[in-house]
């Protein structure tokens, strides 16, 4: 199942919010980040990639990487 980008970055924000124990603001900064950075600009590119699977990696990924930003 594929989702629109921006739809993949709200599941991305509530993964966040849901698993890692973030608020809402916190996740939305998360994402925010690294958006900025880049880190979701193929799934721009490529919406097919754009999953419930890969919105979970992403969410790990994400945290692990930003949430120190």
């Amino acid at each position: 199942m594929s989702m629109t980008y921006e739809q993949h970055l709200d599941e991305v924000a509530t993964l966040l919010y849901e698993r890692y124990d973030q608020d809402e603001e916190a996740a939305i900064k998360l994402v925010m980040a690294a958006q900025a950075d880049d880190f979701f600009s193929g799934h721009d590119d490529d919406p097919s990639i754009c999953t419930p699977e890969r919105a979970q990696a992403d969410a790990r990924a994400v945290f692990r990487k930003y949430r120190k930003a």
